[in-house]
């Protein structure tokens, strides 16, 4: 079954049958299983499919979910139950709709959460164990070696991905240079992640990106 939208400025109306529930939990399995280097180089996948193939969030919604986890305390793992709440926020109508919207959201947060963790502790709890009573084997260490470049290659391509939310235009050029510029700043410097975001948020505060 598909779901139907109303897109609004930042929000939107969705109907979600029993069917896209399901979906909405397989494909998080699904992504549970390819989150080498963390949960978080699974991004361009879930944008692709809860904002461009199932039309669940919006591009608002979606930046939102993954900035307000990475600014927060806590497992960056909490954007993923932040898009369940959003998904199931559309499906009960919006914060107006009151305890019906709540009850959705808290259904999107379990169904998310459920489907990123469960496989992907199962598989790492086994593999941790094999692994280290392995560790001395020359196909183990390869395999350790060659995952870095792929967890590299995923992270960049979240960057694109969550910069591209903001637009392509020419005139959105200084969110483009950001990037660039924390990008380079990550890579050369040991500065604290925290202030690019406190830079970055106060850029956005005076409307300069």
């Amino acid at each position: 079954a598909g779901s139907t939208r109303q897109p609004q400025a930042q929000t939107m109306t969705i109907t979600m049958s029993a069917g896209d529930w399901l979906t909405l939990l397989g494909n998080f399995l699904a992504l549970s299983l390819m989150s080498i280097g963390g949960v978080i180089t699974t991004l361009p996948d879930m944008h692709r499919t809860l904002v461009n193939e199932h039309h669940w969030l919006t591009d608002s919604q979606f930046n939102a979910s993954v900035a307000l986890a990475q600014a927060a305390p806590g497992p960056n793992v909490l954007f993923v139950a932040l898009m369940g709440w959003h998904v199931g926020l559309n499906a009960g109508g919006g914060m107006a709709a009151g305890w019906p919207a709540w009850a959705t959201s808290l259904l999107g947060v379990m169904v998310s959460m459920l489907g990123i963790l469960l496989p992907s502790t199962i598989l790492t709890f086994a593999a941790a164990r094999w692994g280290h009573q392995n560790r001395e084997r020359r196909a183990v260490r390869a395999f350790k070696q060659g995952l870095a470049p792929v967890v590299i290659a995923l992270l960049i391509a979240t960057g694109w991905i969550l910069t591209l939310g903001h637009g392509t235009e020419l005139a959105h050029w200084p969110l483009w240079l950001l990037s660039a510029v924390a990008a380079v700043v990550v890579w050369r410097t040991r500065l604290h992640l925290l202030w690019l975001l406190v830079a970055g948020a106060v850029l956005g505060w005076f409307g300069w990106v």
